[in-house]
């Protein structure tokens, strides 16, 4: 596998890589020598992140991470791609997809299954988008005490979803392509 290191407010030792590489290692199973992986370090005040994308045909994996240590971060984001590798594994045998990122072995079926988890829809909502800017939208989505809220964008008249992001105080739009 390829690796692609990147360094937000941190420095990044050649022994952390080492280790990254290492954890990342035992992924090979699952992937061909081509893919590519990317890894990035980003350190905060008291925290430091640690997100790893790994590009497939179909998706993204991705797992993001964050603890007091990179090397604990780590830790928890392998633990993480390994129940996502898990599921994007189930979803592409049950629906005969391939992927050619993937080695052809991956698909044969291990003995140790997990039980396969539906997702419940438990509750369905019908709205009206008004149209507004992304600044009343991020009031809107406050007063709601959501974490997202669709509107309109007065401007293009488009679709849009603000939506709180996992770094404090920061915020998303997503905006819906015709």
């Amino acid at each position: 596998m390829k690796y692609t290191y990147t360094s937000r407010n941190m420095t990044v030792s050649q022994h952390l890589k080492d280790i990254t590489e290492k954890k990342l290692e035992r992924l090979s199973k699952f992937f061909t020598p081509e893919t590519d992986v990317f890894v990035t370090f980003k350190g905060e005040k008291r925290t430091q992140t640690v997100e790893v994308t790994i590009p497939t045909k179909r998706a993204s994996i991705r797992c993001e991470a964050t603890a007091e240590e990179a090397y604990t971060a780590l830790d928890l984001v392998m633990d993480k791609l390994d129940r996502q590798i898990v599921k994007y594994r189930k979803k592409l045998i049950s629906k005969a997809k391939q992927d050619h990122t993937l080695r052809q072995d991956y698909f044969t079926p291990e003995i140790e299954e997990e039980p396969e988890s539906e997702i419940t829809i438990s509750r369905m909502k019908k709205i009206q988008v008004e149209p507004m800017d992304a600044q009343e939208a991020g009031l809107q989505m406050e007063l709601s005490g959501h974490d997202f809220f669709a509107y309109q964008d007065g401007e293009t008249g488009q679709i849009c979803i603000i939506y709180r992001r996992n770094q404090e105080g920061t915020y998303g739009v997503l905006t819906i392509q015709d």
